[in-house]
């Protein structure tokens, strides 16, 4: 078990305070937190659900958080028993942080039975919340903890939940804040799933892979492909940058190419060059030219 740690008071006005909360009304004066916050400049998703969940939602919380974590992305969730509790412990098996916001003191972990998961979660994020030292996890607390969660968050995906549950609350505050929503979609008739069905048919997202979410944030194949070229281009030299731009998936030839641009041949043949090392371009036949396919 870890040393106990105090938390620590960040106050609004704190540069450390969650640049993600700054903007939105209704947010804590301060926050108390344990080990880190989760950091401004990486994508962050809060997945909630059911307490009672079943095996398919625990499965589905621990593996969309896994994969999340493993590609990059911070998991928030609230610690509860079921879903919080799997999206916790899968994030813990990826290589992103996890953060837990809770409605009582954070030194005191609730619920106990996660005493350990607490302590996990501390040895690389972060325990967090804005209820004074000695607070209990009282039922008025769990509204309020969950506005903190979803402002946290780029997106909230829920996994199971029922008509009338904490999970709804918290795609409410999401749609309120501005953060995308997205549900597991579940078996017709079954009662876990009526609140994420209830999402989706509202117009929330359709969550049936981690890479639905991975797109939303930008962070899927095509995405980072493309973000990847782009990157690519912009470590080149000005004429190949410009170069690049002229091009089309549509075949050029090397003649059309030096009449757009105010470059010499030598120029024009040197860039090329350096755009086809790099591999975002490719000449497909004698002095015809076409942007990679790769990045397309």
């Amino acid at each position: 078990m870890l040393p106990q740690q105090k938390a620590t008071y960040i106050k609004k006005s704190d540069k450390r305070y969650p640049l993600r909360m700054r903007g939105l009304l209704g947010m804590p004066s301060g926050l108390y937190v344990k080990g880190k916050l989760p950091r401004d400049d990486i994508p962050s998703v809060a997945i909630v659900g059911a307490r009672s969940c079943s095996n398919y939602g625990k499965n589905i919380a621990g593996e969309f958080a896994r994969i999340l974590s493993q590609e990059g992305v911070q998991i928030i969730s609230g610690l509860a028993l079921g879903v919080d509790g799997e999206a916790h412990a899968g994030a813990l098996r990826g290589k992103t942080p996890t953060f837990a916001v809770l409605a009582n003191d954070v030194n005191c972990c609730y619920p106990k039975s996660h005493r350990r998961l607490y302590d996990e979660i501390l040895q690389k994020g972060g325990i967090l919340g804005e209820q004074p030292e000695g607070m209990p996890a009282l039922a008025r607390h769990f509204p309020a903890r969950n506005r903190i969660i979803s402002a946290l968050a780029d997106v909230v995906l829920v996994v199971e939940a029922r008509l009338k549950s904490g999970s709804l609350i918290t795609a409410d505050f999401a749609l309120e804040q501005g953060r995308s929503v997205f549900a597991v979609p579940g078996r017709v008739g079954d009662v876990l799933s009526e609140g994420c069905n209830k999402l989706i048919s509202q117009g929330a997202g359709i969550a049936y892979s981690p890479d639905m979410i991975l797109q939303e944030l930008g962070m899927g194949k095509e995405n980072m492909a493309e973000n990847f070229c782009q990157r690519k281009v912009l470590e080149l030299s000005c004429e190949a940058r410009y170069l690049y731009e002229q091009l089309e998936q549509a075949p050029i030839s090397l003649e059309d190419l030096c009449r757009r641009v105010p470059y010499e041949l030598s120029q024009v043949l040197t860039g090329l060059m350096e755009l086809e090392l790099e591999g975002v371009v490719v000449e497909i036949s004698k002095n015809y030219y076409v942007k990679s396919s790769k990045f397309q």
